[in-house]
């Protein structure tokens, strides 16, 4: 069965300290309207934190923004929250090992909190792709 987008929202999130937590309230609004669980709005909430963390450090344009993107996906009632954050980096290998000591937790968490992760990123910038459902 096909899985439509119900109903879509994107923030562009200024490079600015702590939008972050913006994304996390706008995720945790989303997935309550859905009737997510707590702790499963708890983990979607970390994760979006842990995404847009990496994606305002690792931006390329300091007076950019970056996009978060939630979808309520499903047939005819909500089954499935996904959320997209893309920057405008200049792309990185997710499989390569990080450059400095303690790199990469970030991913490690999100692949742990998120029920799907996907990494599209190259020269044009970074994508996450993370689904959790209901």
């Amino acid at each position: 069965m096909a899985e439509g987008v119900l109903r879509e929202v994107t923030l562009a999130l200024p490079m600015v300290p702590e939008m972050e937590l913006e994304a996390s309230k706008t995720a945790a609004a989303i997935a309550e309207s859905i009737h997510m669980n707590p702790d499963r709005i708890d983990e979607v909430r970390m994760a979006v934190v842990e995404a847009c963390i990496n994606a305002l450090l690792y931006s390329e344009a300091p007076d950019g923004e970056v996009f978060v993107t939630f979808q309520v996906l499903g047939q005819r009632d909500p089954e499935k929250l996904r959320i997209m954050v893309h920057d405008n980096g200049v792309g990185f290998d997710p499989e390569a090992p990080r450059p400095r000591p303690g790199g990469g937790w970030g991913l490690k968490i999100m692949r742990e909190l998120m029920d799907e992760l996907q990494i599209r990123s190259g020269p044009e910038g970074t994508t996450v792709v993370m689904s959790k459902m209901r």
